[in-house]
């Protein structure tokens, strides 16, 4: 898995999307929104356990969606999502998957 680097926006619209109601934080949260057939794209802290890894990989396998590795840790995404910490988040709307794989795609072709 590559891993994608946010940008300072790209943290702020995680924070938007939290308050918007369509992103949820931590692993219940995340299988609560897969199991409901919500989720569309699954974030994974750089710093997420290796048992986290697997249920994310889990989560992402059994919803047919993408799984993005984050180079943030758990104490900076979770910052930026308005929580306190979260090693998997769940991006629960078309719209706002698509826009922000599109800003980590933008933002990482520098390497």
């Amino acid at each position: 898995n590559l891993s994608r680097t946010m940008r300072p926006e790209d943290l702020g619209f995680l924070g938007l999307m939290r308050r918007a109601g369509k992103l949820s934080a931590g692993e219940d949260g995340v299988r609560q929104s897969v199991r409901a057939g919500k989720a569309k794209l699954i974030l994974l802290a750089s710093d997420a356990s290796p048992n986290a890894q697997k249920r994310a990989e889990d989560f992402s396998a059994h919803a047919r969606i993408p799984l993005l590795v984050m180079s943030e840790d758990k104490a900076t995404l979770g910052r930026a999502a308005g929580v306190a910490g979260g090693a998997m988040f769940a991006v629960c709307d078309d719209g706002f998957a698509a826009s922000l794989q599109k800003k980590l795609q933008t933002g990482n072709n520098k390497e």
